[in-house]
C-alpha cells in the first residue's frame, strides 16, 4: 500500500501522540524519509566504506541469544515498526563483539536478580544501514543518527540499543521515552517522565556502566562498550554471518 506524504505526516503525528500517552514501546517514533528507503538502500549498498588507519582486533561477533535465550529480542529494524516505517534488516538478529557480548550477559544476569531482563533492539549494524539512516533523516534530527563518514560504534559491533523487560509479565517496561524517539525525552538526563520510569532508566544505566558500557547522552537506550576503538568498521550483512 502506498501512502501520500500527507498521510505519512498524519501517521507520524498519531504515533507521537501515542508516545506521549505512554504507548512508548508499542509504536516507534516515525519520520518521513528524505528519499524512498529502497533508493537509499541501493545507493548505500554501492557506497565505499570510509578509510581507516591503524591496527584493529580481529572481529569476533557473537549472537546474543546464543549466550542466553532469556535475552529477548525486539529488532525493530527488521520490521516496519521503526522510525523509517519499513524494514531495513533482512533478519531479526543481534550481535556484539565477544568481550562486549560477555559483559552484556553479566549485566543481564545481575538484572535478573532484581526482577528484570534485557530486551535488545539493536546490536552490530552493517555500515550500509548507517548510511541509509543518515541519508533518510532531516538535518534537524541528525543528532540522533551516526554520520557514515566516521562510522558508528554499532558498525564496530560495540554498541547496543536495549531496554528492560519484567520477568513476571515478560513485557517491556515503560521508560521516559520510546526507543528511537527523536525528542529531548530520549536524553539520558531528561528529568521528565514518571519517577518509576526514571528509576528503571537509572537502574539500566547503573548495571550497564558497571560492565564498562557508556550511555549515549542523547539516547538512554544506547550503550557503547569501552573497547570500541579497537575494532574496525564492518559492513557484513546478517545473512552472511551464519547460523
Amino acid at each position: 500500500m502506498n501512502f501520500s506524504k500527507t498521510h505519512q505526516l498524519r501517521l507520524s503525528s498519531l504515533l507521537l501522540v501515542l508516545l506521549q500517552l505512554g504507548f512508548a514501546q508499542e509504536a516507534s517514533f516515525r519520520i518521513t524519509p528524505l528519499r524512498p528507503v529502497e533508493q537509499l538502500r541501493a545507493d548505500a549498498l554501492k557506497a565505499q566504506l570510509p578509510p581507516e588507519q591503524g591496527t584493529f582486533l580481529k572481529p569476533d561477533l557473537v549472537e546474543l541469544v546464543r549466550l542466553d535465550p532469556t535475552i529477548k529480542l525486539d529488532i525493530r529494524y527488521a520490521t516496519s515498526n521503526n522510525f523509517l516505517g519499513t524494514p531495513v534488516y533482512t533478519q531479526a538478529r543481534a550481535f556484539l563483539q565477544r568481550p562486549a557480548a560477555e559483559a552484556l550477559l553479566r549485566a543481564h544476569r545481575e538484572l535478573q536478580a532484581q526482577g528484570y531482563g534485557l530486551i535488545i533492539h539493536d546490536g552490530y549494524r552493517p555500515w550500509y544501514v548507517t548510511k541509509i539512516f543518515w541519508d533518510a533523516t532531516p538535518d534537524d534530527k541528525k543528532i540522533f543518527v551516526a554520520d557514515p563518514a566516521a562510522g558508528s560504534k554499532h558498525n564496530r559491533g560495540c554498541a547496543v540499543d536495549l531496554s528492560l523487560y519484567d520477568l513476571k509479565t515478560g513485557k517491556e517496561v515503560k521508560m521516559p521515552s520510546g526507543y528511537d524517539e527523536m525528542t529531548d525525552r530520549a536524553f539520558a538526563e531528561y528529568s521528565g517522565g514518571t519517577p518509576e520510569e526514571r528509576t528503571r532508566r537509572a537502574l539500566l544505566r547503573q548495571v550497564m556502566e558497571k560492565q564498562n558500557f557508556q550511555v549515549n547522552p542523547k539516547e538512554w537506550w544506547h550503550f557503547d562498550y569501552k573497547d570500541w576503538k579497537q575494532y574496525p568498521i564492518l559492513n557484513v550483512k546478517f545473512e552472511d554471518l551464519g547460523q
